[in-house]
């Protein structure tokens, strides 16, 4: 099996290389991207943390570095002095990376999981632990770690329902991998149960809670909120919507909703952050086409206006901080058959959260607030609308929902101090 699966990986790898070349020539830092995946990490970062028994914590794309963030921040009170190297897949997780997690010696793209890459990296870095965040596990790297004796120990892991089909093709290889990893410090008891479904021995496995809960990044003043409604172009009389991580198909609904609340509220504006930043001029040929102004982050930063009714946001790591900004709330990729997002971020800011019905990917978080009425669901446009209406003309709807949020995520922080504190167990144990 284990033969079969490096053909495997090396076959796509080949039949990728014609969208490499395309990358590489029209995305801005991809070339940095593809050395580093394939093993050639420039010394200046690797000198910080090769051969100096670092803490590497795997991440890969945003959602694993947010949840990532707060536990960087304990294992530096844990081990002080210690090296800490982040890596990551995609250039979003990358830049997010740099963004919220300062106390990182260093940050890098996860190598291909090819044999020769995996061992070059383990025998170049010798990292002290490996932590790999949510759902990474690779055979390859895996398997590396496991031949220089390299502890490994899940993080906020999570297992959703296809996560458990796909990796029982694994068959031999899955079994090896969970058998490498010495503690399983998961999310929530659905994703324990799921993992010692897999295989995971059930005495290695305790569940944490989810680290989301104690992310800080987004902390933001009243000042700031201020300034960033400026920058924005909003008023103070604005009614701010403000829809995270949206997809093809939600954003229609998004522009018919809008339409509809500004004949009760018409200083309403919508801030929108696609998942896909590339997708920023087909949002904005929508807003135009259903009767809006519309202007981009970019676009604002160097002439500030009001005479737009829908922002989209086309940078990268600063939603977090934008969701502090709206009175309403909207997580994409939920209205659409995708899974949905965190709901985390607008939570830690006390507001009001729409869903779609596709919850499937977060479902404890999703059961945990919609379960006490800090986050609604909408299925159409038209119950979005509803929704949205009453939400912004019933003030005490608006205030318990906001309160509600907040008191969830003060009840639930505490698993990235839990993490810390199983890493020293572990590697104590260890020596």
């Amino acid at each position: 099996m284990q033969f079969l699966y490096d053909i495997l990986a090396i076959c796509l790898v080949i039949l990728a290389m014609p969208v490499f070349l395309v990358r590489l020539l029209r995305e801005n830092g991809f070339g940095e991207r593809l050395r580093q995946s394939f093993g050639l990490i420039p010394d200046a970062v690797m000198d910080r943390v090769a051969g100096k028994d670092c803490i590497w914590l795997h991440a890969a794309s945003v959602g694993e570095i947010v949840a990532a963030s707060p536990i960087v921040k304990e294992i530096r009170q844990a081990f002080p002095g210690v090296p800490i190297l982040i890596s990551v897949v995609t250039a979003n997780g990358y830049a997010m990376a740099h963004r919220i997690i300062p106390d990182a010696d260093s940050i890098i793209y996860f190598p291909i999981d090819l044999p020769w890459l995996s061992e070059r990296a383990v025998r170049k870095i010798r990292p002290r632990v490996f932590l790999p965040v949510e759902t990474e596990l690779w055979p390859n790297f895996l398997r590396s770690a496991r031949k220089h004796q390299i502890p490994v120990m899940m993080v906020n892991g999570r297992i959703s329902d296809k996560s458990v089909r796909r990796y029982r093709h694994l068959g031999g290889i899955l079994a090896n991998m969970l058998d490498t990893v010495e503690k399983f410090c998961m999310q929530s008891t659905i994703d324990a149960q799921y993992i010692i479904q897999m295989g995971a021995d059930p005495r290695r496995v305790i569940v944490t809670g989810n680290t989301k809960f104690d992310q800080t990044y987004t902390d933001i003043s009243s000042e700031e909120i201020a300034t960033l409604r400026r920058q924005l172009g909003l008023t103070a009389s604005n009614p701010v919507i403000v829809a995270g991580s949206t997809h093809k198909g939600e954003e229609e609904m998004l522009f018919s909703a809008l339409k509809k609340v500004k004949t009760a509220f018409p200083e309403t504006a919508l801030v929108i952050a696609p998942r896909e930043i590339l997708r920023t001029e087909e949002i904005s040929a929508m807003a135009v086409k259903a009767g809006f102004a519309a202007a981009t982050r970019t676009g604002l930063k160097d002439k500030l206006t009001s005479a737009h009714d829908v922002v989209i946001l086309d940078t990268i790591g600063e939603l977090g901080k934008v969701y502090g900004l709206g009175d309403i709330i909207f997580v994409g990729g939920s209205l659409i058959s995708r899974g949905g997002h965190n709901i985390l971020e607008p939570a830690a800011h006390g507001k009001p959260i729409l869903v779609g019905p596709h919850m499937f990917n977060f479902k404890e978080s999703y059961a945990l607030f919609s379960g006490r009425g800090a986050c609604a669901t909408v299925y159409d446009e038209i119950s979005l609308t509803d929704k949205v209406m009453e939400i912004l003309s019933t003030e005490p709807l608006r205030r318990s929902m906001s309160e509600e949020a907040l008191a969830i995520v003060r009840e639930n922080q505490g698993a990235a101090k839990k993490s810390a504190i199983y890493l020293k167990e572990l590697l104590e144990n260890r020596q």
